[in-house]
């Protein structure tokens, strides 16, 4: 005997083993080959036309039934072992009497169900595509569970159709709802997990749909209640079950009489149910039921689909979002406020209440958060938990108690780091759930109670539901989840874009400073010479001594104003301006300088590689050429050509007779090599005995006063000793080496270095294009790639190299190396700065000692 169930234990209330069965049929269990009968209900005699005087226990199935009716029962029973679910017959014919039945396994027995056959019903086909082609019009799930509430009470004619969706600590909210219009709306309110207990869920689960015909029915028992082994009859399958009187009550409180439930079931889960209610006695026959089964597991289709598709959607949404934030990124170099200025964005992208972001110590907060004095405690937690992942919570202060303090402004948090500083963060809110929602039913309606008192009523559960999500907000789901994922991958791709800018920057400067220096002293002694040369020129007769001071005294300030114009370049300048500014020391000599070409404006860069260069050019000439002698002449002509690109032609005549120099110095490496290295372009010297002839060609990419920058190369300490080199230097004396590097001051340092251990044969490439062109006619003994080249990389060098079976050593600023490919994960690599010692080192460990 089952003890007697009540309000202590109806979570473990046997639902599944009743013992009854409902009133609007009858029931015979037989053994499992289906030969003889093992139990009845105690209403199989009348409702099956047996007379009372036939003992149907241990009667033999085909003997009470008939040979037709047997086998048509054993096929069904066949059909219902394939499917695993119970076989339908409709219009079987018992006794001369018809029933629709069903036929299913339970454990070693076999159920046989029998209702009477309905009279005038829909076709079942006709009602299950009817409901499903109008459903299928609902464009997302709102739509779909709202049309269905409608759809299911207009063809059952229920009062009540409600859609029931399950929250994942197992509470139910009423999503959408059909009803008469007398009735009070049940939509939009909770109810508590207990109101359907586990073991309930699990038969909705096993058996999709459930009836209870009259709620004050009687119940029919079966007889016996126990076999031979002390095992009830398992009734989880079973059409007839009665149902738990607990539950009865609970209905007839509400002045329900019957009811229908449908499972909605998706992954295996119970994600909700359509609920049906009637105020008077209703019953659905079976083929009804059977046709709106079919529609219950499409709608569980449907809501999957449509539950993926808005997924789809807020994710594309998010997307799109972030991509506008990561475009912005580019256009904002100042993260925080960036992040900050886009604060409703962000909250648009999670269902909220409020949102705050830490970033540099600084708080940002938009909507319903904690107060601001009480967000650095509530980080310092977040911190102390130690995540580096998405933290969530809807029950904060259960985690951190100093929340109960602000829990209806904010009782769940959604936590999404922004980098590897433990205070950056984005923070989600969601208010408590307890002051978003009241009863929405009517507060005049009373309910009357049964024996078990007035829990059993709907205001009540929800007072319960209330109690229960106290201090709690609603869950965050996996679409949430998903999103914080996608957000937090775009902002910290943003703050570490930022970073590497800034890492970038720092090279950058690094290396300005670097050349600024080598440049600066070269230009001081280039100055000095300059002013010892002015200074040393005799006196004409004819000029007095302050006539002459004067003289001095202007020349030095336009060497001084040239100067300055050349380090206030900053932005770019007109062709003609710096080239007048560097001749203007030479002032004496205007009359034999002669500059002619259109207005030409040169960016930044170009502006110091050809301020350097005709520096150069101008002092040479000073000093050693036209400028020198009182006869000579400078002309300097310039033109734009078709594609844009600027031709200049820097000519000396009536001079000291022009040779070639017999050692390149700096200056004369500045000169030939700076505008075809650093710019792209093309140098020409001739050093005619009547005169040097310098032709340059400037790339019109850079006769523009916006143009971009290639970035440079980061160049962190690294701090690692350096290399000592072992085996005699003469191992690498006048070995080939190919050199690729982008920047020219760079090239030329390293080609100093290499000087010092005998590598006088280098060849140096400014690009990977170049580098491809000259492997195509010399073959190095070993290479130096820097990985980076600011446009491009040299990866593909390196491919054409080890095609080659030449050995390479990889260069680069970087503290990341990801740029390179897992294919050259074994290959050396030097970090800049690299001094002469780990450069030299890395070469003789690619050739080794000969």
């Amino acid at each position: 005997m089952n003890a007697p169930v009540d309000l202590t234990n109806c979570d473990r209330e046997p639902i599944h083993i009743p013992g009854t069965i409902q009133t609007h049929g009858a029931l015979i269990a037989c053994d499992a080959s289906l030969t003889t009968v093992t139990r009845h209900s105690v209403n199989a005699h009348a409702m099956l036309g047996f007379s009372n005087d036939l003992s149907l226990i241990g009667a033999r199935v085909e003997s009470a039934f008939g040979h037709e009716t047997t086998h048509a029962l054993r096929n069904e029973l066949a059909t219902a072992s394939l499917t695993r679910r119970p076989s339908l017959r409709f219009s079987l014919e018992v006794n001369g009497r018809e029933f629709d039945i069903s036929v299913h396994r339970s454990g070693e027995e076999v159920i046989v169900e029998f209702e009477n056959i309905g009279r005038g019903r829909n076709q079942p086909l006709n009602v299950v595509r009817t409901v499903i082609a109008r459903a299928m019009r609902a464009e997302n799930l709102d739509a779909l569970t709202t049309e269905t509430a409608r759809l299911v009470r207009a063809v059952l004619g229920y009062d009540r159709v409600m859609v029931y969706r399950f929250e994942p600590d197992g509470s139910g909210q009423v999503v959408s709802e059909a009803k008469s219009g007398h009735l009070e709306s049940f939509l939009g309110q909770y109810f508590p997990a207990g109101d359907i207990p586990q073991q309930a869920r699990a038969l909705y689960l096993r058996n999709t749909i459930r009836i209870i015909s009259d709620s004050e029915g009687t119940r029919i028992p079966i007889l016996p209640a126990e076999n031979e082994l002390g095992d009830p009859l398992d009734l989880s399958h079973a059409h007839l079950r009665s149902v738990s009187p607990i539950h009865c009550e609970y209905l007839r409180n509400m002045g329900v009489s019957a009811s229908m439930s449908i499972s909605i079931v998706i992954d295996g889960a119970l994600w909700g149910m359509v609920a049906c209610h009637h105020y008077s006695p209703k019953h659905l026959d079976m083929a009804e039921r059977a046709a709106i089964e079919m529609f219950g597991e499409f709608l569980s289709i449907q809501l999957d689909l449509m539950r993926q598709k808005q997924r789809i959607a807020t994710a594309s949404a998010a997307r799109r979002a972030l991509d506008e934030l990561l475009r912005a990124s580019s256009r904002q170099q100042n993260v925080p406020e960036l992040f900050a200025s886009s604060l409703p964005e962000l909250a648009g992208m999670i269902p909220c209440d409020g949102v705050a972001l830490s970033m540099d110590g600084k708080w940002h907060m938009l909507g319903s958060t904690p107060p601001a004095p009480a967000l650095p405690d509530l980080l310092d937690h977040l911190v102390g938990l130690g995540e580096v992942r998405i933290w969530k919570s809807h029950e904060l202060c259960a985690a951190h108690e100093p929340a109960a303090d602000y829990c209806p402004q904010a009782s769940g948090v959604l936590a999404i780091p922004l980098s590897q500083l433990p205070k950056d963060y984005l923070l989600y809110f969601r208010k408590e759930f307890e002051h978003t929602l009241n009863w929405a039913g009517n507060p005049e309606k009373t309910y009357e109670s049964g024996p078990l008192g007035d829990r059993l009523t709907p205001r009540k559960s929800f007072a319960i539901w209330k109690e229960a999500v106290r201090h709690q907000s609603r869950p965050w789901s996996d679409i949430d989840l998903e999103s914080a994922e996608a957000i937090r991958a775009a902002l910290v791709e943003v703050v570490l874009r930022h970073n590497e800018v800034m890492a970038e920057e720092r090279g950058r400067a690094d290396l300005r400073q670097r050349m600024l220096n080598e440049e600066l002293n070269h230009r001081v002694k280039n100055i000095l010479a300059v002013i010892k040369s002015l200074v040393g020129q005799a006196n004409p007769p004819d000029r007095t001594l302050e006539e002459y001071l004067t003289v001095l005294r202007g020349r030095i300030e336009a060497l001084a104003v040239a100067h300055d114009q050349v380090v206030r370049g900053d932005g770019g300048g007109f062709l003609k301006d710096l080239l007048r500014a560097e001749l203007r020391p030479y002032g004496e000599h205007s009359a034999a300088i002669d500059l002619d070409g259109p207005a030409v404006w040169i960016d930044t860069t170009a502006f110091s590689v050809l301020a350097l260069v005709f520096h150069e050019l101008a002092t040479n000439a000073a000093k050693y050429g036209a400028l020198s002698h009182p006869q000579g002449c400078l002309t300097v002509n310039w033109r734009l050509d078709d594609q844009g690109d600027c031709e200049l032609v820097w000519q000396e005549r009536g001079g000291p007779p022009t040779r070639a120099p017999s050692r390149k110095g700096f200056g004369t490496i500045l000169i030939t090599r700076s505008i075809p290295h650093d710019l792209g372009g093309e140098s020409d010297l001739d050093y005619a005995p009547e005169g040097l002839s310098a032709t340059f060609r400037i790339p019109a990419r850079s006769l523009t006063s916006v143009q971009h920058k290639p970035m440079a190369e980061d160049a962190p300490q690294y701090g690692v000793e350096q290399a000592v080199i072992e085996g005699p230097r003469q191992a690498l004396r006048d070995l080939p080496i190919l050199l690729v590097e982008d920047q020219m001051l760079i090239a030329l340092d390293a080609e100093m270095m290499l000087s010092e251990f005998g590598l006088t044969s280098v060849v140096t490439a400014g690009s990977a294009s170049e580098a491809l062109n000259k492997l195509k006619t010399f073959r190095p003994a070993a290479a130096i790639l820097d990985v980076n080249l600011g446009v491009g990389t040299s990866i593909g060098v390196a491919e054409e190299l080890r095609r080659m079976g030449t050995p390479f050593v990889f260069a680069t600023g970087y503290g990341d190396t990801s740029i390179i490919p897992a294919e050259f994960a074994g290959t050396q690599i030097v970090r800049k700065p690299y001094s002469s010692q780990e450069l030299g080192s890395a070469i003789l460990r690619l050739v080794g000692t000969r």
